[in-house]
């Protein structure tokens, strides 16, 4: 019997995206944006002591190759000829922090994550739970917190002015960004010290230790990452584009450890084992300036905002670097080749957006999945200001509350807590899309219209896009009048303007009133941002 024909597509294009507690390998269609198959692989957090969250690199790197060779199986079998995926870009997650050898190509310490993102500018938004013990069922990654004695050290001996880190990186100095992390590495574990001493360290986030390995490791393998990683590390000077010198002496960081520091879209390497050895590596970006591409927000004052375990908003301000006087950090958009001009973005965060839902059904058990939320809205005949509902450090009140209740209020939250980083139109992605009612309820709150792609799958699409637009590869044009069309779904506001004000002043209202009844700790943080960390109060779960 003659074998089956393979089908006969335009040129594909591949994208690792790497992220907190799964990687996955997909496959676009150049032409079409369509995605044609994809494959995940969950991977482990590790939780040595309390307050610390760490990853195996090999595992991430392991799990690459899995999802890669996977995914080309399933292409096999739509008979597909994966001799047709012409390049592949990588997205990952951002400031987790890796350092190995680069004679043996072993890690010399577990990936340390970064701890719990900022939240929104405003004094009531940022509400996070005062224990450092990850809840039950949260993608946790983000919770390592180590490095606090390293930034109150390193606080008291800024040179000049307070805005000495900020005024060059975009960024506060904080237990989040890389540099810290690595110098915590540099002081704590004497296989890194030893390793620096003998120029055999290299250090890296996510996506240089996965372009190094895949393009070679000890045998070759390329240490490069891009602007927008470079841009997270607190090492890296947004205007000039370059490693910082005085920022590495004042955090003591070698630079004959760092990277190269690349375009978003070149190509770095070629890929030296599996099923897809000799395409050329040559799109990266971190996770959230992919969604960015992805969403094809590419023109000034154009954002998008991320549902995922947090919420990320970054907005495109162009070629201007902006400095927000609100706590919004400035950071790099991307750098779409190497003579292509650097674009930049304002972010902003919700720290806890997905976790809210996981903690509904993990801690409290009022739902099994996030759909049964809409279920339960059904019973609910009218909006009460009380019970609200703030993050994972909780309060609900209310002598009839019941768990209708609760669950709207963690949907509505997460809305509320939105708008106090985003007043413009945006796109949205992420897995909590997903929830007809939280865009409604996003939609309403902010009221202004919400979008979001059929294909939600955007940051992994603007990794395939950096790379299929490379110089050498060019099989993606990124000019207006050829990207693909992509289908939107939108949510119009359903209420009125005054009482989509009402339902926000009274939600702040809520919030500022729980403070004196349950506060244990308000700081004022690194980030600009009022922190208000709760214990849990009167609570109920019928």
């Amino acid at each position: 019997m003659a074998a089956a024909k393979k089908a006969v597509l335009g040129p594909l294009v591949g994208a690792v995206d790497q992220g907190t507690s799964s990687t996955r390998f997909l496959v676009f269609n150049s032409k079409t944006a369509e995605l044609l198959s994809h494959h995940q692989v969950e991977i482990k957090q590790e939780f040595p002591r309390e307050g610390w969250v760490e990853q195996d690199p090999k595992e991430i790197l392991q799990s690459v190759y899995e999802c890669i060779e996977k995914t080309c199986e399933k292409l096999g079998q739509l008979n597909i000829d994966i001799s047709n995926i012409k390049a592949i870009g990588v997205s990952n997650q951002r400031e987790t922090t890796v350092v190995w050898d680069k004679l043996t190509g072993e890690p010399l310490y577990n990936a340390v994550a970064a701890p719990v993102s900022p939240g929104p500018s405003d004094p009531v938004a940022v509400v996070r739970s005062g224990s450092s013990v990850p809840a039950a069922g949260t993608s946790s990654v983000w919770l390592d917190l180590r490095t606090q004695s390293t930034v109150e050290n390193l606080s008291k001996r800024i040179p000049g002015n307070n805005n000495f880190v900020k005024s060059k990186t975009g960024l506060p100095l904080s237990t989040y960004f890389s540099a810290v992390k690595l110098r915590w590495l540099l002081d704590n574990v004497r296989k890194v010290q030893r390793a620096v001493e003998e120029d055999r360290a290299l250090f890296g986030t996510i996506d240089s230790w996965l372009i190094w390995s895949l393009t070679g490791g000890a045998n070759g393998g390329v240490h490069c990452t891009d602007v927008t990683n470079a841009s997270r590390t607190m090492l890296f000077n947004i205007h000039s584009l370059e490693w910082d010198k005085e920022l590495c002496e004042f955090f003591e960081i070698p630079m004959k450890i760092l990277p190269n520091v690349r375009s978003s879209s070149e190509i770095y390497g070629l890929m030296k084992a599996g099923a897809l050895e000799g395409v050329p590596i040559s799109g990266c970006l971190g996770d959230q300036s992919a969604a960015l591409v992805g969403q094809m927000c590419f023109q000034d004052g154009q954002a998008k905002n991320t549902y995922g375990t947090g919420c990320f908003l970054l907005c495109n301000t162009g070629r201007k670097c902006v400095f927000s006087e609100h706590g919004l950090l400035t950071t790099v958009a991307y750098k779409l080749g190497r003579d292509k001009p650097v674009y930049y973005a304002l972010e902003g965060s919700v720290a806890i957006a997905g976790a809210v839902i996981r903690w509904l059904r993990d801690n409290l058990g009022i739902i099994k999945t996030s759909e049964e939320i809409g279920e339960y809205l059904k019973y609910l005949n009218e909006m009460s200001p009380v019970p609200f509902f703030l993050g994972l450090g909780y309060t609900v009140v209310g002598g009839f509350t019941n768990k209708c209740h609760i669950a709207f209020a963690a949907l509505e939250a997460v809305c509320f807590q939105t708008r106090e980083v985003i007043k413009a139109f945006f796109l949205v992605d992420g897995g909590m899309t997903n929830n007809k009612i939280l865009m409604q309820l996003q939609a309403d709150i902010l009221y202004i219209p919400v979008v979001k792609p059929s294909m939600p799958e955007t940051t992994a699409l603007g990794a395939a896009m950096a790379a299929g637009a490379a110089e050498g590869v060019g099989v993606w044009s990124l000019e207006p009048e050829d990207l693909s069309a992509v289908t939107m779904e939108r949510f119009e506001p359903q209420i009125n303007a005054e009482e989509s004000e009402i339902r926000y002043s009274t939600w702040k209202k809520a919030v500022m009133k729980s403070v004196g009844w349950v506060t244990t700790q308000i700081t004022f943080n690194v980030f600009g941002f009022w922190e208000i960390l709760l214990e849990p109060s009167i609570t109920t779960d019928h």
